[in-house]
């Protein structure tokens, strides 16, 4: 037996893996899902009438972030970079009812122009290079984007005019980077050891944010979330890349998924659960400490796409290619979210099946992106 498959044994004795030949003991989990998708974890009332901005509006997470906070009556404005071409497809929806504001996170100016022009309650930063294999292409870009423009954020916001409730800062579950398998479920102690330009940068920002805190009471908020996907995921993501895949496959007849590396295993969340939990951190989380947001369940990347075809009735045959191997790989991150659920009542309510379903219907539904390769 090799190690991969010790691992993943001891994983599913201890009923943290997800089983995609053995899906029942996983789904049981989630007996009453479609209802639980309908009742919000956040309070309605802390949100209604806040003026709320988001950096990386346009994004995937700030589109849907953008969304549910419209829908609980906050008031959104967006910072984002100018494009040539102004579209914004994740918005388009929504461009009318938020206030878009451009500019680039290395320059200050704009920040604070953007901050003082609103005067928000709340500003969730999500906007970042967060692509781990661009990290390695472009490392210094990413640590421009992540790390710099963080820094100049928090000082925009400590010269601010106005008082500022909170900010969220958006970590990852890749600060965590080289973790055994006796350490998961990952707590919020666990060690931190980046095994990326991305994850280096990631944990350089949940630093930062704590001593801004400390050093001058920037009421920071820290999210640690694990791998999240949902509609709209960018397409190099791996969730996307196979949901790509396998929509094309239903469509046009094709039986072949190439992917990766097939033993990683990861902690995949719906956007929608994410959501939640970054507006339960500003709610009610702890200034300046990190909080854990997933599923609790891994599964390895051959599993998901096994998982993925079989929800959405293909068959499939799996490629390895060899060529979208990371010069350093991430073996295994799976959640604790115990502290989240203790103090702020955040829980996940979506199973994989359903989010997965999802992101092939969204990509059927959007044609035009079935045959663009990205990964």
């Amino acid at each position: 037996m090799t190690d991969v498959e010790t691992i993943k044994k001891n994983l599913g004795k201890r009923g943290l893996l997800i089983d995609s030949a053995n899906i029942q003991p996983y789904l049981k989990r989630f007996p009453n899902f479609k209802e639980e998708m309908g009742r919000d974890l956040v309070n309605r009332a802390f949100w209604e009438e806040k003026r709320v901005l988001i950096t990386g509006v346009s994004g995937f997470v700030g589109s849907h972030l953008a969304e549910k906070l419209l829908e609980l009556g906050a008031t959104v404005s967006g910072f984002i970079r100018r494009h040539a071409v102004p579209q914004y497809p994740n918005i388009t929806k929504i461009m009318e009812n938020i206030n878009l504001q451009e500019g680039d996170l290395n320059d200050f100016d704009s920040i604070q122009t953007a901050i003082d022009s609103f005067e928000p309650n709340v500003i969730f930063h999500l906007a970042a290079q967060s692509f781990v294999p661009t990290s390695f292409r472009m490392p210094i870009e990413t640590y421009q984007t992540n790390i710099i423009g963080t820094a100049n954020l928090l000082k925009a916001v400590r010269e601010a005019k106005t008082k500022i409730d909170a900010v969220q800062i958006a970590g990852s579950s890749e600060e965590y980077g080289m973790v055994y398998p006796e350490e998961v479920p990952i707590t919020e102690k666990n060690p931190l050891r980046p095994q990326s330009p991305y994850a280096a940068s990631k944990v350089s920002t949940d630093y930062i944010a704590q001593v801004y805190y400390r050093a001058y009471g920037i009421p920071a908020k820290i999210t640690r979330a694990f791998n999240h996907t949902g509609p709209r995921r960018g397409l190099q993501f791996v969730t996307s890349v196979i949901a790509r895949q396998i929509a094309r496959a239903g469509a046009k007849g094709e039986n072949v998924v190439r992917i990766g590396n097939p033993n990683p295993i990861r902690d995949f969340s719906d956007v929608r659960d994410i959501i939640q939990g970054y507006m339960l951190v500003v709610e009610k989380g702890k200034f300046a400490e990190p909080y854990n947001l997933g599923h609790g369940f891994g599964i390895s990347i051959e599993d998901l796409v096994k998982l993925t075809a079989n929800v959405s009735g293909v068959k499939i045959r799996i490629e390895v290619d060899q060529s979208r191997f990371r010069p350093t790989e991430v073996d295994i991150l799976i959640c604790d979210y115990s502290k989240a659920k203790e103090e702020l009542g955040y829980k996940p309510r979506i199973p994989l099946t359903k989010t997965m379903s999802d992101n092939v219907e969204y990509l059927k539904e959007n044609p035009q992106l079935l045959n663009i390769e990205r990964h």
